[in-house]
């Protein structure tokens, strides 16, 4: 038994020591054959170093040899010296077989380092040695996908299929192509060729990318349908219970609808967007209390979110609970929160608090970002007149005129102001 077998029958009995021992005897005395053969087999159980030393020392006999240098390229990656690895790759003879495969890594490489353009480059140089090959228009697709240039990428992915290539590495390529034409917002396109990938496996991931692409395209009880099937094979996939929610929200299942936001949050109680949504929810079927706990709990775990903020202020105009309005302008001014709608809203609460000079501040405050808007110049010129600000009403009431020149109503208010 070789000294390569050895080292491999110790590995598989846990006697490390005892196999590393061997290993120095299979550099001293094995033949290359054993040595490139041993260092295939340890890099396949991840003991990169040893790996590393083997190919080196082979590399260092065969200084040509092409396939040694992008093998010993690939070690060092994995072992995060991609500096090594480049000067390695950049060396290779141009003419070697083994150089478009190294402009594949090459091109990986510099894509890790932000170097998208010289990553293209490395990928166009290696399509041009090898037209025709597979794995080089599926590694240049693929980098389109990631840079978000969908349509350049669909077309290479449809020419793979149209060659017959419908997977490569384990990758479907019909996947592929159908979240490309999804990213694309190419909708309803993109979900044939999620039924193709579905078809020859049926995988959690791209079901997902169904079901979210069909809700995408407005096809809703498509989604329902698809966003259910996954539900029934993971019901942990939480990504699901948002747009399943959603989905039947818009089919008006406003029961369902809940209740898949209720589902989500008994696997993910910390998920925002599903309390502001059940929030939501509740409001529609008229569970105000039940929506003002969603909505406080949407708040508590992100302060920041307006929507949730804005949300429960209409609730509590609604409910005449001017404190608690302000309570929650409050809480987001502190937060940094610059949403304009939170002045209006406490120039509103203000004003009906009777807390006249501070609503007067903050209608000012919300003036600068409203004054377009025809509902907060009739209110605020409302407010104007009531505390006695005749000037100002009557320039307020004119500039809403400009927008509606024949509202009998603001011109009457405009002559009265006038007076």
């Amino acid at each position: 038994m070789s000294y390569a077998q050895q080292m491999l029958e110790s590995l598989e009995k846990g006697e490390d020591q005892k196999a590393f021992s061997l290993f120095k005897k299979v550099q001293s005395f094995s033949s290359d054959e054993e040595k490139f053969s041993l260092a295939e087999q340890l890099y396949g159980l991840g003991f990169l170093e040893e790996t590393q030393k083997l190919y080196q020392g082979l590399l260092e006999a065969f200084p040509e040899e092409g396939e040694l240098r992008v093998l010993l390229a690939e070690v060092l990656v994995d072992m995060d010296k991609e500096e090594e690895a480049m000067l390695l790759l950049e060396q290779l003879n141009q003419a070697d077989e083994n150089y478009p495969r190294a402009l594949l890594l090459l091109a990986d490489l510099y894509q890790m380092q932000g170097l998208y353009e010289v990553s293209e480059q490395k990928l166009q140089a290696a399509k041009e040695l090898l037209p025709d090959e597979p794995v080089i228009q599926f590694a240049l697709a693929e980098f389109y996908s990631e840079q978000g240039r969908f349509l350049e990428a669909v077309r290479l992915y449809k020419e793979l299929l149209a060659g017959g290539q419908e997977e490569i590495a384990g990758i479907s390529i019909h996947q592929r192509l159908a979240e490309a034409l999804s990213a694309g917002g190419a909708f309803e396109e993109s979900l044939e060729f999620y039924e193709k990938a579905l078809e020859g496996q049926l995988e959690i991931n791209t079901l997902f990318g169904y079901a979210f692409t069909a809700f995408q395209a407005g096809f809703y009880q498509t989604a329902i349908a698809k966003f259910e099937e996954l539900k029934a094979l993971d019901p942990d996939y939480h990504s699901i219970y948002l747009y399943l929610a959603k989905a039947y929200e818009r089919e008006e299942e406003l029961e369902k609808s809940i209740e898949a936001a209720k589902e989500g949050l008994r696997h993910d109680e910390f998920h925002k967007e599903l309390h502001f949504i059940a929030g939501k929810l509740s409001l529609k079927l008229g569970r105000e209390e039940e929506a003002e706990q969603f909505l406080r709990s949407a708040l508590a775990l992100d302060p920041e979110f307006s929507e949730a903020a804005l949300t429960l202020n209409k609730l509590f105009f609604h409910q005449e609970r001017y404190e608690d309005v302000l309570e929650i302008t409050e809480l987001l001014k502190r937060e940094g929160e610059s949403d304009p709608q939170f002045l209006w809203d406490e120039a509103k609460a203000l004003n009906e608090l009777e807390n006249y000079s501070q609503a007067l501040t903050a209608y000012e405050e919300a003036y600068n970002f409203f004054k377009d808007h025809v509902h907060f110049l009739e209110e605020y010129g409302y407010f104007l007149m009531e505390e006695g600000k005749r000037q100002e009403a009557r320039q307020i009431f004119r500039k809403l005129l400009q927008t509606d020149p024949a509202n009998e109503e603001w011109l009457l208010l405009i002559e009265r102001l006038s007076d």
